[in-house]
């Protein structure tokens, strides 16, 4: 399987059927390491990368015993025997050799979007979240070694330097005021811009296989790598993320998350549908493109067109959840 946004996302293919669709030929490519590799168990504990071609990567699959013909006294056919070997799906990322570091290290970041409906898509973009760093300073030469390579919280807290009081996240306020000390705004602005294009993109490509019921909702945490170009590339896209807490930061965080999810979600019917800011979250796509200015744009050309997303911004969630149900309290006196 390969990538329908390929200019923002890895190669990716889905073993053992290592082959893509070229034109009307079907052919295996040319697989050329690094490479990640990713089974069904949750999270990081089935993430191996590897240098060799995927073909090689045995972690998982039967033993050689098993593939010669079963365990000795074993008379029954080969076929037979193979219908009794466990099966498990891998899926294969292209590794992202030339990762954007910062003190030397490699990082990613998590981002949080809320989607209300897919039929017609509406979704939501958190303005908070975290870039999650690596313990160790990051270099090819140590391909095995998942505290250079893997950032995930599970397996950096398991590393020989990890402090738990500090952690190894950064909030995503913090992270965008860097880039922006380093490389300007207008850099960190297409930056930014290009990943709203993948929460949007990746979103449609499955707007149609997603079973819609406007009784759901899903909230998931994006898994987003920037190389050394400021390109963002899509990892990973992960249903109900996990919640639990590293530090207290953390903790703030995803508290406010949950709560303002549950303010978007609106069970006691407060809201009129027409916000476009609920706490936290911003309205970035409502059947279509949702702008910053008040009215209906024009989108035609997209000119001068400003998407309504402020991730890395600043979050003053409380006041303007206090001034939004104060506004809404006042509309329903008024209309009553």
């Amino acid at each position: 399987m390969t990538s329908l946004y390929p200019e923002k996302t890895q190669r990716i293919y889905k073993l053992p059927e290592l082959i893509i669709q070229q034109g009307h030929q079907i052919q295996e490519p040319k697989l050329q390491g690094p490479w990640i590799v990713k089974g069904k168990r949750a999270r990081a504990e089935s993430i191996d990368p590897v240098q060799d071609h995927p073909h090689e990567h045995t972690h998982g699959r039967p033993s050689p015993q098993a593939r010669m013909g079963g365990s000795e006294g074993d008379t029954r056919s080969s076929d037979d025997q193979k219908d009794d070997i466990p099966v498990e799906n891998y899926v294969a990322q292209r590794y992202i050799e030339n990762p954007y570091l910062i003190g030397g290290r490699k990082f990613d970041l998590r981002v949080y979007v809320l989607v209300m409906s897919y039929i017609p898509l509406r979704a939501w973009l958190y303005r908070d979240g975290f870039a999650r760093f690596s313990n160790t300073r990051f270099t090819l030469n140590s391909i095995d070694d998942q505290y250079v390579h893997l950032t995930n919280v599970a397996v950096q807290k398991t590393s020989p330097d990890y402090h738990p009081k500090k952690g190894c996240k950064w909030m995503l306020q913090r992270f965008r005021q860097y880039l922006a000390s380093k490389h300007g705004p207008e850099v960190v602005e297409t930056l930014f811009r290009d990943m709203d294009n993948i929460f949007v993109k990746s979103l449609q490509s499955v707007q149609k296989v997603i079973i819609s019921d406007k009784h759901c909702f899903e909230l998931y945490g994006y898994d987003i790598l920037i190389d050394q170009d400021l390109k963002p590339w899509l990892l990973e896209v992960n249903a109900s993320p996990s919640l639990t807490a590293s530090s207290q930061e953390d903790y703030e965080l995803k508290t406010c998350l949950l709560e303002d999810t549950l303010h978007v979600v609106d069970m006691e019917g407060r809201l009129t549908g027409r916000e476009k800011r609920v706490g936290g979250f911003d309205l970035m796509w409502n059947d279509g493109p949702v702008s910053r200015e008040e009215g209906v744009p024009d989108l035609s050309g997209m000119g001068n067109f400003v998407t309504n997303t402020h991730l890395g911004c600043v979050n003053d969630r409380k006041k303007q959840l206090r001034q939004l149900f104060y506004s809404l309290q006042v509309q329903k006196k008024a209309s009553s």
